[in-house]
This record gives C-alpha cells, structure tokens and sequence, in this order.
C-alpha cells in the first residue's frame, strides 16, 4: 500500500493550498481516509477524516472552519483543502488510511496506513 501525498509549499499566511495524497495497492473505496499534521516539535494532531463513501465528515473544532477534506473514489485520491492559512498551520502533513473514519479521528496509533509527508509553509 502507498498513499503519496502532494501539493505541499510555501504559501503566505492568509493564502490557501490544497493537499492531494494518491492511494495505491488497496480498495480505496472500502477505506476511510483522513489527514493528520505535525508541527515542528509537537506531536502529530488529527486534522480531518472523511468516511468510505464521502457522507461523514470529521474535523477537530478547530479546523473544521478553514479545511475541507473530499474524496474522489474514481481517482483513488482525498483532498484536504486549506483556506485562510496561518503560520501555525505549518507542519508536515499526512495522509492516512483506515477501515474506520472513526479511528482516524481518535486513534491514532492503530491507524492502518500512513503516507509519508507533505511540508506545508506557512510565511511572509
């Protein structure tokens, strides 16, 4: 299984990007996708989850204004769309794969598969 995440960058802080990962090697649409981030020195944080089909959505309280998670199953690809980017919003970002949106979201640790990475900066 591979999940390539893509369409990280430099941005200035109140721009926007949206990440790709593509997934390879496993029945996308039987998989829960989602993202998660990792800020330099902190742990890694759930960003956003979206279930098998694209009807469930999840997002911390605190992304859930500013990002977009979507799926396309026909391209075996989930986006995360990032609108009104902060500095604090720079981290790595990574795309992961689950049966469960749920565990996604929760669970990090028994998540099933992750992706490697994508450096997204936000600065002036």
């Amino acid at each position: 299984v591979q999940l390539q995440a893509s369409g990280g960058g430099l941005v200035q802080p109140g721009g926007y990007l949206r990440l790709s990962c593509a997934a390879s090697g496993l029945t996308f649409s039987t998989y829960a996708m989602g993202w998660w981030r990792q800020r330099p020195g902190e742990e890694r944080e759930f960003v956003a989850a979206i279930s098998r089909a694209g009807g469930n959505l999840y997002y911390p309280n605190s992304k859930k204004d500013r990002f977009t998670i979507s799926r396309d199953n026909a391209k075996d690809t989930v986006y995360l769309q990032m609108n009104r980017l902060k500095p604090e919003d720079t981290a790595v970002y990574y795309c992961a794969a689950d049966q469960w949106g749920s565990t996604i979201a929760n669970d990090k640790d028994s998540i099933e598969y992750w992706g490697q990475g994508t450096l997204v900066t936000v600065s002036s």
